[in-house]
Parts: structure tokens; C-alpha cells; sequence
């Protein structure tokens, strides 16, 4: 089951993406569960899935705005250098331990949206990623036993600010600029999408290939990471976690590659979507 979360003549809503159309679940269930995290954290999916077998949808695809899945995560932590490769192409030392950082929402748009090249830097890169929505508040979530809280797969552009990114060993505030990443289109729920170790990742700038990598490149695999982060604080139902991103970001290319004005992004997970965004200047963005 594909899950979204849509604007429609200026108001929200979530539902599940069936045959080109939506089938409007937060107007159904508005009242027990008002956004899609709180749906997700009280609903079997598989089940909800099962139920809605035959439904013709009540809204099309196309005539909605596609906002990021999950609007308004409680928690939102990326890693960096988890890819085997870019650890490589970075000239780092690998991590003994997972390199957490935080994103807020605000930080990232929808499937369609623009991602936004800031007044104050001319320095975005894309990071293809792909994320993982939890299902249910966990608390000390053994690896063995870590896919079981997970509801499902998106793609994530993990839009990086680098000279931001480098002012301090702190990656925060490279990584939350406003409106420099993007998610979505949706979220697969974790019985219809394949393993991630047998997920492919590839990022296109304007057509063409920058980024493709295997998921199983990992150095931290979800699992792995969903068990070292519930040691450190509680996850509940929309929380997410986006896992790095392979080798061939802009930065390390010769010459570097940057996001400007007119560019259109991809990133496509295989089994899960494919999320695209085109990049504008703050100046001209809406609501900057």
C-alpha cells in the first residue's frame, strides 16, 4: 500500500494511493486519527491494505499537492557517511558508531515542491537517500526484532548546504536549511516493499545519473539503526530515519556540482517510487 499525505483546494489530508487515485482516509477517519502518523501508529496496514481491495478512490493523483508523507515527524535523524563508498570518496575514517544528526520539518517539501537554494549559500548538493517510517512508539528495539516496527519505505533528497555543513563538526546546520530536502512521493508499507539489502538507490540531476548504489552498501543497516537509536530515546508511529547517501554527491565531483534555479532532481528507490523536485532560488520561492 502506497500512503500519502496531500493538500486539496487548501487542506490537508492523507490517504492510500490506489489505481492512480487517492482514497480519502483522513476524511474517513479524521476524527479518531487526524493526521497519517497517528493513522500508521493505530491501524494493522496490512489489514487496512485487505480493506480496501476494489475501491475506486475518491480523489485523483494528479489533482492534489503531494506534501512529504509524514508532515510533522517528532523525530527526524539522518546519518552521515553510511554508505560504504562515499566513505570512501570523502577521505574519511568509517564510523565506529552510527553519525546522527537532526532535520526539523520544515526542512524538507513534498514530491513536486521545490527545493530551495538559500539567499545566504549557493552551495546545495542533492543526497539521494533512501528512509524508513516507523510504525509504533519502541523503546530498546533489539536488531533482530527491528523491521517488526517499521512501516514502510520513501524516498528522501537529503538537500546538504556544505559550506554550512563545515562551518563546525556540527552537521545540523548544513542539513535544515528551509525547504532543502525533499520527501515522499509516499510511503510502501514494509508487506509490499522489498528488503531494503535488495533495494537499488539512483539520483538524476536534470536526466542524468549521479548517484547508484545498492541499499546493501549500508555500513549501519536499518535494522542495526533502528536498534541503536531506540537505546537513546523513544520512537513512535511517523518518526523517521533516513540512511545516508552513496558515493557521486556534488561535492566531491571535479568540478563540484551544485543545485541551482531550473534544475529538476531525482531519487528513485526501487519498489518504493520515484520523488522528484525542481530547485529554486529563495528569492523567488513562495513563503520564504
Amino acid at each position: 500500500m502506497k500512503l500519502v499525505s496531500f493538500e486539496a483546494g487548501g487542506t490537508p489530508g492523507y490517504g492510500a494511493v490506489v489505481g492512480g487515485r487517492i482514497v480519502d482516509l483522513g476524511r474517513r477517519h479524521r476524527d479518531g486519527w487526524p493526521d497519517l502518523a497517528s493513522f500508521i501508529g493505530g491501524n494493522d496496514l496490512a489489514a487496512v491494505a485487505r480493506s480496501l481491495d476494489g475501491e475506486g478512490g475518491d480523489l485523483d493523483l494528479g489533482a492534489v499537492s503531494l506534501k512529504p508523507p509524514i508532515p510533522n515527524p517528532r523525530k527526524m535523524f539522518g546519518l552521515g557517511l553510511n554508505f560504504r563508498k562515499h566513505i570512501v570518496e570523502s577521505g574519511r575514517d568509517i564510523p565506529q558508531y552510527p553519525m546522527l544528526f537532526t532535520r526539523y520539518p520544515d526542512s524538507v517539501v513534498g514530491h513536486g515542491e521545490a527545493m530551495v537554494v538559500p539567499k545566504v549559500s549557493s552551495r546545495l548538493d542533492y543526497e539521494g537517500e533512501m528512509a524508513v517510517v516507523i510504525g509504533r512508539h519502541c523503546r530498546h528495539v533489539a536488531a533482530g526484532e527491528a523491521l517488526d516496527v517499521v512501516a514502510g519505505y520513501a524516498c528522501f533528497n537529503e538537500g546538504s548546504v556544505r559550506d554550512y555543513q563545515r562551518h563546525t563538526i556540527q552537521f545540523i546546520p548544513g542539513k535544515t536549511f528551509w525547504h532543502s530536502g525533499s520527501f515522499g512521493p509516499w510511503i510502501v508499507t514494509r508487506d509490499e516493499a522489498p528488503a531494503p539489502d535488495d533495494m537499488v538507490l539512483e539520483t538524476r540531476l536534470n536526466g542524468e545519473v549521479m548517484q547508484h548504489e545498492a541499499i546493501s552498501d549500508l555500513l549501519f543497516k536499518v535494522p542495526e539503526l533502528i536498534e541503536y537509536i531506540t537505546r537513546i530515546c523513544p520512537l513512535d508511529a511517523g518518526d523517521v530515519i533516513i540512511t545516508g547517501t552513496p558515493d557521486g554527491v556534488g561535492c566531491f565531483r571535479e568540478p563540484p556540482v551544485w543545485l541551482k534555479e531550473g534544475d529538476t532532481v531525482e531519487v528513485e528507490v526501487s519498489g518504493v517510487g520515484v520523488l522528484a523536485n525542481p530547485v529554486a532560488d529563495e528569492a523567488g520561492a513562495a513563503g520564504c
